[in-house]
């Protein structure tokens, strides 16, 4: 690829994310996402008088987990990132290599409390903290990606992708294989039907220490290429991919701003010349250990959804350019998840995608 061929494939891609530029950051801060906020304060010091001893089983006033609110999160989180499937049915051919950027935009519930809660939003400059809230979330997330495409011998195809998301610390890395079934014909009875090709693909974060996603997809393509000219090719195609969504928080501190370790009046650990036996351990504190508790893993999400794939994809000599728009085929709570997620995710909106691709084919 030329130095202005990505010139201008980069200015392509970004300029449709300028609009966005003064959007807050979409980090996580999972420790927002709590069900009773009275027991934090604003900077994530831990409240426990502002807590009812009674609204506890088992008596340990705490933070109480949002798991609803992390899998609503999880889920948008991963239909932002699943593999766009942007192509045709028809591969590059035996030899055949492409070089391309990517520019995905979808569509988030912005104004849901979660994204509010869950995202870190601007940074004070005064005490270089992030806000309590982030009061206005994106409601886009850009994903940008650079692909490698490499073509085989029986209608075989692989790529690799690498990107990242603006607004975030998050990149993104994966890769996807499909196969043509029926390509190449243009003449006699066959000539009619379209090029159809099955495939799939996976994508996973790094750079969110709060929670790890991966994104796996399964999908089929139609498409028909129109010639224009010699040189030109107008391809329009149509796909279905099913998703599968897989979401795990790190150890999350929903007290941030208390040192469990001082509030406690820690005095040593319990083992062999400290403290008295049982020796398990555990700390040995003068003080309340109630902060102990605030340290929680979110329950594990495991999500599916599915989606419909509409793209035009022209190319001219060397050059490819595409569009694609992607959107639920059935609402996020109707897919094939349990019984528990269909009623968190009920209500939740259907979300669409619109991405870009520009690229060079040889």
């Amino acid at each position: 690829m030329s130095p202005r061929f990505a010139a201008i494939a980069t200015t392509l891609l970004l300029s449709a994310g300028a609009t966005l530029a003064h959007a807050e950051p979409m980090d996580p801060a999972l420790e927002r996402l709590v069900t009773n906020p009275d027991c934090h304060d604003d900077i994530g010091r831990f409240t426990p008088d502002e807590l009812d001893p009674d609204d506890f089983a088992n008596g340990q006033v705490r933070c109480l987990p949002d798991n609803a609110a992390f899998t609503k999160m999880i889920s948008q989180y991963g239909f932002a990132f699943a593999p766009s499937a942007m192509h045709s049915a028809r591969t590059t051919g035996i030899g055949g290599f492409q070089l391309s950027l990517e520019g995905q935009y979808a569509k988030i519930d912005d104004g849901a409390e979660y994204w509010k809660n869950g995202t870190q939003g601007p940074v004070d400059p005064a005490r270089n903290l992030a806000s309590i809230v982030n009061k206005s979330p994106q409601s886009v997330l850009q994903l940008y990606s650079i692909k490698a495409t490499k073509g085989f011998s029986f209608g075989l195809e692989v790529t690799g992708a690498l990107g990242f998301m603006p607004k975030t610390s998050i990149l993104s890395g994966g890769a996807d294989v499909r196969m043509a079934l029926l390509e190449g014909f243009r003449t006699g009875m066959i000539g009619i039907l379209p090029d159809a090709s099955i495939g799939g693909g996976v994508r996973t974060i790094s750079g969110a220490s709060q929670f790890q996603l991966t994104v796996a997809s399964l999908d089929a393509q139609l498409s028909k290429p129109l010639p224009i000219a010699d040189s030109s090719v107008l391809t329009p195609y149509i796909g279905y991919q099913y998703i599968w969504i897989f979401g795990d928080s790190g150890l999350i501190d929903l007290t941030p701003g208390t040192d469990a370790l001082q509030a406690c009046d820690y005095q040593g650990q319990s083992e062999p010349g400290n403290g008295e036996p049982p020796y398990d351990g555990q700390p040995i504190c003068g003080a309340s250990s109630a902060d102990f508790n605030n340290n929680v893993v979110f329950d594990p999400v495991r999500l599916e959804r599915q989606r419909l794939l509409v793209g035009l994809n022209y190319r001219y000599e060397m050059l490819m350019l595409g569009g694609q728009f992607m959107f639920d085929l059935i609402d996020p709570e109707d897919a094939q998840n349990s019984d528990e997620d269909k009623l968190v995710l009920e209500g939740e909106p259907k979300q669409w995608t619109v991405a870009f691709e520009v690229g060079t084919v040889f």
